[in-house]
């Protein structure tokens, strides 16, 4: 009984280790960021034991990069970068992303390198920033090699020469610690390794351990174009032109919407503002463009830049790991329909309300017609108006009988014309 009851023991321990997978096939942007921030805080409330980065990524932006690697050294869970599948790869910001991990692994007919540093656009940098760039790159792989114990001078002539390796070139050279096939050899193969994380040394136990996966987020999927650097680029430029164009042909208005949420998307892409900042000033454009849409004559075209740009900011305002859940989209779609009608419909009619002539006191005389009741002296005489005679000046010679119209209401008396 007591050889039974700790195996149980031993099932119901083991059965609680788990090992966290999350998948990554695009650039390295500030969306990765986030996703990978996600990714590690749901292990670490799950009581992960691993956390598993299946990477294939043609590099990206070096701020991003910095920003994974520094979660990677946050977390007290081990992080594996598994390079996968074949043919994939993990070049520039890829690659120090890898050789940061705990363990880097790659899949056969993957290659990794060509870390040397671009500037955005692809354009050449001058000499001297040049040279500032790469040094401050190379201090920092070296620092990283030498952390995790991989050969610091491969690692830089992947950033000096652009060089890209083989598996089996990176594993001769000592920047990678092994080759697996696939999911299964790497777990297998992980199983009783020793890793150094924050001091200690931890026993991986990954046989038979419960794996979970953790995928993109609908927000994250929608985002992922924009945090191309590429397409957040262009959508930067977009942003300037349209408020450009809106700015030299005051009015146009339709380029100055699109510009306001191309700059805004572009922004969150190239990493100068967060994301709920992103799904914040979204949902301020969204209401800011629903009421132009309510004083100026665009039939329609500021309503619906509001609604993609309120709906936009909706669903990517909350995170899906926020303590209160992410906003369901029939909460999104439904709010962003009922806004939108009450701009078209209940904001329009108050509107008129305001631009309709008052009808409360004197001021309901004013653009009244009336009669005459005298002629006017000097300017001076009575009228006749909703039965009532109310002394009157004009400008005009007004005889009685005249058909005259109110212009203005001076206390008791009014100033009128001839009809």
């Amino acid at each position: 009984m007591l050889v039974i009851f700790l195996f149980l023991v031993f099932l119901l321990g083991f059965s609680h280790a788990k090992v966290f997978v999350s998948q990554w096939q695009d650039a390295v942007t500030p969306l990765m960021v986030d996703y990978i921030k996600r990714s590690l805080e749901k292990a670490e409330k799950e009581g992960g034991t691993l956390f598993i980065l299946e990477l294939n990524t043609p590099g990206g932006l070096e701020s991003s990069m910095r920003e994974v690697i520094q979660e990677f050294q946050r977390t007290s869970i081990p992080v594996v970068v598994y390079v996968s599948p074949p043919g994939g790869r993990a070049a520039s910001a890829g690659a120090i992303i890898t050789i940061s991990a705990d363990v880097a692994v790659m899949a056969p007919g993957t290659n990794i390198g060509a870390a040397t540093p671009v500037q955005m656009g692809g354009e050449r940098m001058d000499e001297a920033m040049r040279e500032k760039v790469m040094q401050d790159m190379l201090a920092f792989v070296r620092s990283i090699a030498k952390e995790k114990g991989r050969n610091p001078e491969v690692i830089e002539r992947m950033v000096k020469e652009a060089i890209s390796l083989t598996p089996e070139e990176a594993l001769r050279e000592k920047v990678i610690d092994f080759i697996a096939v696939d999911r299964a050899d790497l777990l297998k193969k992980l199983e009783g390794r020793v890793v150094k994380k924050h001091g200690k040394e931890i026993t991986l136990k990954t046989e038979g351990v419960q794996v979970v996966e953790i995928g993109k987020s609908l927000r994250e999927e929608l985002l992922s174009v924009i945090t191309n650097p590429t397409v957040a680029y262009m959508l930067l430029l977009i942003g300037f032109y349209g408020i450009f164009f809106e700015l030299y042909n005051p009015g146009s208005i339709i380029p100055g919407a699109v510009g306001v949420i191309a700059l805004l998307l572009g922004l969150y892409g190239l990493g100068i503002i967060g994301i709920n900042w992103l799904g914040l000033l979204l949902i301020l454009a969204g209401l800011l463009l629903l009421v132009l849409e309510l004083i100026t004559p665009t039939f329609g075209g500021l309503a619906l830049a509001g609604a993609i740009a309120l709906a936009l900011g909706s669903l990517i305002l909350i995170s899906p790991d926020s303590p209160y859940g992410d906003i369901p989209l029939s909460v999104i779609g439904t709010m962003v329909a009922l806004t939108v009608a009450f701009f078209l419909f209940a904001g329009r009619l108050g509107l008129k309300a305001q631009k309709r002539r008052k009808m409360l006191g004197t001021e309901e005389l004013l653009g009244e017609q009336g009669e005459a009741f005298t002629d006017f002296v000097e300017g001076k005489g009575k009228v006749f108006i909703h039965g009532e005679i109310w002394n009157a000046v004009s400008d005009e010679a007004i005889r009685k009988g005249d058909t005259i119209i109110v212009e203005e209401v001076r206390g008791f008396v009014l100033k009128v014309r001839k009809a």
